[in-house]
């Protein structure tokens, strides 16, 4: 973490999980657990239909909300999908987009991501951009490869203002609820390799103004060793956020010195 240019920002991302009800209680026992320090940012992505349960009980705190997915036109005829003005107006203020779960089962390409992205900084909200490799493609030498195209293309148009309020998250694919886990070097080659992809597109001012966020099976037992290295900003949290201790227990990591 480089606290003194960015944002260290811990994100929790409940997928399908919790109802409205079983929302407000997390939320009442994870804010009796808040720590007073505000060293890191904390965000709580949840399901489309737990977010105004969410935005109400996470009120007066310090925890946004943050939407899982959403659709790149403002509005028409497309059942079933929620557009970035209407997460905006209900008071989320970062959105998940291109995760490996919508690329993989929805089919989103890089051109959809891309969209998804325009469509949420036009609607003034945070896109946390998520980017990865399958565990074939790391074995066959193209992890940096991939990155780069996901990357460039997510972020095409973006200008370099708005790109200081893209958030990006590293998800190598065979570390998401597999139990297998990068090890610290290898995670933080990845994110030094985002921020330096980064840096050749906007410059070194804006590069090191980005937060890089690791998403692979962070826990309380590997937050600290992951976020020790420079160019890990924080963490997009799966399974570890759906309990108030757990996710805690890496918000505790994050906020040491």
């Amino acid at each position: 973490m480089n606290r003194r240019y960015r944002k260290t920002i811990i994100a929790g991302n409940w997928k399908m999980n919790k109802t409205a009800s079983e929302t407000r209680a997390f939320a009442d026992e994870f804010k009796a657990l808040l720590p007073k320090s505000k060293w890191c940012d904390i965000v709580v992505c949840v399901p489309s239909a737990d977010i105004s349960a969410a935005v109400r009980a996470f009120k007066d705190s310090r925890v946004a909300v943050g939407a899982q997915n959403v659709y790149f036109e403002k509005s028409g005829a497309y059942t079933g999908e929620v557009s970035a003005d209407m997460l905006a107006d209900l008071g989320v203020k970062y959105v998940i987009v291109g995760h490996s779960e919508r690329r993989a089962l929805f089919g989103e390409t890089d051109s959809i991501v891309n969209k998804k992205v325009h469509a949420v900084l036009n609607a003034d909200l945070n896109p946390i951009i998520c980017v990865g490799e399958s565990l074939e493609q790391r074995e066959m030498g193209v992890t940096m490869e991939l990155i780069a195209l996901q990357l460039k293309s997510a972020l095409s148009g973006v200008s370099a203002e708005q790109v200081r309020r893209c958030v990006i998250a590293y998800e190598p694919i065979w570390a998401i609820g597999t139990g297998k886990n990068a090890t610290g070097e290898q995670a933080a080659e990845v994110c030094t390799f985002i921020r330096a992809t980064i840096r050749s597109l906007y410059g070194a001012r804006i590069a090191r103004s980005v937060t890089v966020q690791y998403g692979g099976s962070m826990k309380g037992e590997n937050a600290a060793e992951l976020l020790s290295h420079e160019d890990i900003d924080g963490g997009l949290i799966g399974g570890a956020s759906l309990k108030a201790d757990t996710l805690m227990a890496i918000i505790h990591a994050a906020n040491q010195n």
